[in-house]
């Protein structure tokens, strides 16, 4: 049986993002690489105070078209995701924030919440390109 996380992220694309376009606004990115990280640490700083925002900073937020669920990604298995954002849903404790985690989208933040009893499940706030 292969495992399988469930991943909620919120990503700030960056003008050095592979695809500079958010899926949310439909616009071109112009904020740089530092603008985009400054704002996921801003993030990990509230969420830390209270989590359960996180849906609500991915929807008016998140350059991810993931942004209309919340940031919700739905489940994955190893080898789906860049490499950076696989490692760090993989690896967080329920419940745990991570930093921010760089990927050729740009920069994410994650955290494994319990969605369900019998799959771990993460969330990942991404500043991504």
């Amino acid at each position: 049986m292969t495992e399988k996380v469930r991943v909620s992220h919120i990503l700030c694309k960056h003008t050095g993002s592979r695809n500079p376009v958010s899926r949310r606004t439909c616009h071109d990115i112009s904020i740089s690489h530092d603008e985009a990280l400054k704002e996921i640490k801003d993030m990990i700083e509230k969420l830390k105070a209270d989590k359960s925002l996180f849906p609500e900073m991915a929807m008016a937020r998140s350059d991810c078209g993931s942004y209309k669920n919340g940031g919700d990604l739905g489940y994955f298995d190893r080898g789906e995701m860049q490499r950076p954002f696989e490692e760090a849903a993989f690896n967080l404790e329920v419940g745990e924030l991570s930093g921010p985690v760089e990927t050729e989208s740009g920069v994410s933040n994650t955290t494994k919440d319990p969605y369900s009893s019998r799959t771990p499940a993460h969330r990942l706030i991404a500043p991504v390109g």
